[in-house]
This record gives structure tokens, sequence and C-alpha cells, in this order.
């Protein structure tokens, strides 16, 4: 009985302590938060120095629609001085200071130049139209490459594809409204799409130029530009291209998931101007003259609403105003 009674006490005992080890290890597993994912470099390649970007026009665009794109691309090189502040040229210099310098500071581009730290010149080489829309208007995102390859990317170079408002691309509105990729990576030519989503998804794709498709509700901003499926198409170009230039072949600044990646831009989706919070762009500008909203000013007088930038340095997303 002595030894049935000690050795009852010896399992109350050593329950009691696997209780506590238990206890503990609960408590360390609790105050141990895990650690966010970080926007890094992965001593991949970036493109810099100067980036000519020619464009595909694919469906019927007017000659106004393919104006605002233009001068924004005029607008992404232009002399500091030569565009007031806050300016899009201040917007695109961003990218370099927070990305390209760091990349050359490491001393690796991924072939494409030197270690120097070369500022990214955008240059408008060419733009090609395919009104008739020859594959048809429904694409899958396979095609997007065929399409870019079309456009005729010089090396270090993208390829911008545009669709217009009436043509479908497979994730469009769904899970998508822009994208970037590889035209081919031994050229060092990436491409990026973006749609016009003015009939299809203007909630999503187009915000905040229009009522969201979901979530808080307010009232929609006035485009600078006077075309609001153009405005959204324009977003979401400035996000793709800050993209391609930081993360081209999927090995550059990315944070995340490779295959899924958060980059300069859509790592602060929504966020225009300071104070932002879901359902709402932040404290903007707002022009006397037309009512519109606007962060950034352009070539030949033009406005424009481009993304914040996330600072890998501060771990917050970085604004022009």
């Amino acid at each position: 009985m002595a030894k049935q009674n000690l050795l009852i006490l010896l399992l109350m005992v050593l329950a009691t302590n696997m209780a506590a080890a238990s206890v503990t290890t609960r408590k360390l597993m609790f105050l141990v938060q895990p650690q966010p994912n970080q926007l890094t470099y992965h001593n991949g390649a970036v493109l810099h120095g100067d980036i000519p970007v020619s464009v595909l026009w694919y469906g019927r665009f007017t000659a106004a629609q393919k104006a605002i794109v233009s001068d924004f691309l005029l607008s992404l090189s232009a002399a500091p001085r030569a565009s007031t502040a806050p300016s899009v040229s201040q917007w695109w210099s961003s990218i370099h200071q927070l990305y390209l310098s760091k990349a050359a500071a490491v001393g690796t581009s991924g072939g494409h130049g030197s270690g120097a730290a070369k500022i990214a010149r955008v240059v408008l080489s060419g733009q090609v139209s395919d009104e008739a829309c020859s594959l048809g208007k429904s694409l899958k995102l396979s095609q997007l490459s065929s399409l870019a390859a079309r456009a005729r990317p010089a090396k270090g170079g993208i390829a911008l594809v545009l669709t217009a408002q009436d043509v479908a691309v497979e994730g469009f509105c769904m899970s998508r409204c822009g994208r970037h990729g590889s035209v081919d990576a031994k050229a060092g030519t990436a491409y990026v799409w973006a749609g016009n989503s003015a009939t299809q998804c203007p909630g999503q794709c187009a915000w905040p130029f229009h009522q969201p498709a979901y979530g808080a509700q307010s009232p929609p901003l006035a485009p600078p530009n006077g075309d609001v499926g153009m405005e959204g198409l324009l977003i979401n170009v400035a996000s793709m291209v800050a993209g391609a230039v930081i993360n081209p072949f999927g090995d550059g600044f990315y944070q995340g998931d490779r295959a899924a990646p958060l980059e300069a831009a859509t790592a602060c989706p929504g966020v225009y101007g300071k104070g932002a919070y879901p359902g709402y762009a932040g404290q903007l500008p707002v022009d006397s003259a037309t009512g519109a909203s606007y962060n950034a000013n352009g070539a030949h007088g033009r406005k424009y609403l481009l993304p914040a930038l996330f600072d890998p340095a501060t771990s917050a997303c970085s604004t022009l105003v």
C-alpha cells in the first residue's frame, strides 16, 4: 500500500510539472510574436539608367485618353525644376532613393549595368495600336507577354500593354487591376499591363474616383483629367511600373511570397495622402478651378493621383502630400 501511495504521489508531481511546463510554453509562444515580413532586396535584377518604355494600345482609345498616359510617362523624368511641387518626377525620384540606390550599394544590378547608382530615367520609345483586338476581347494572362513582345521593348526596357474598357483580361476586377512580368529576362525586358475599368469594375480598379464596390462608402473624388476609367488605369500603371523597375524578374525588392509579392506601391494599397485609412484616400490638394483631387503635378499642366510608396527604412507608406 505504501509503494502504491508513493507511486501515486510521484505521478501527481510529474503531472504537475508537465502542466507547468505546458503553461510556460504557451506563455512564451504568446509573448514572442511572429515578425512581419519586410520588403527587402533579394540581390537580383533591377532596372535603372535609361529605361525605354514602348506602349501597346489594345482596343480603342481616344487621342485624349492616350495623352493622359503619354504625358504621365514624360512627367516621370522631367527635370525637378520643370514641375511645381509636389510633382510626378519627385515621386519617381523616391523610387531611386528608397530602392535603386540600395541595390547599387550592394554592388549588383542583375547584369544590367554596373553597381553605380544610375538614376532611372523613363524614355518613351514608341507606341503601337491594335484597335482591331487581333487576339480577341477576352485575354488570358499567358497572352499578355505575347502582346508585350509586339511592342518591341528595347533592352532594359518595359513594354506597357494597355487594354480598352471593352476588353476582358483573366482575373481583371476579380483579383487584379494590373500586372507586371517578364518579356525576356536575358534581354532584361519586362512588361506592365493595366486595363480601363470604366465599364467593368470602376469601384474596384478606379477608386477613389468612383464609389467603392464594397466596404466603407464615401463620395468619389473628382478626377483631375476628367476620365474615371483612365485615372484608375493611370494609378495602376504607376503601381506596376514601380514594381517592374524594382522587381522585374522576381528576385529584386519585394515582401512576402515571391509568387504574389508586395512591392513599392502595392504594399500601400489605397494610400494617397497623409491620414489615409480604408475608404479614405487621405488629405489631398483640390484644384480650385476644377474641384479635382490630386497629389502630383505633371507635364503640360497635368495633375495626377499617385500611390504612396513603401519606405523599407521606416516600414511606413511615404506620400507626396
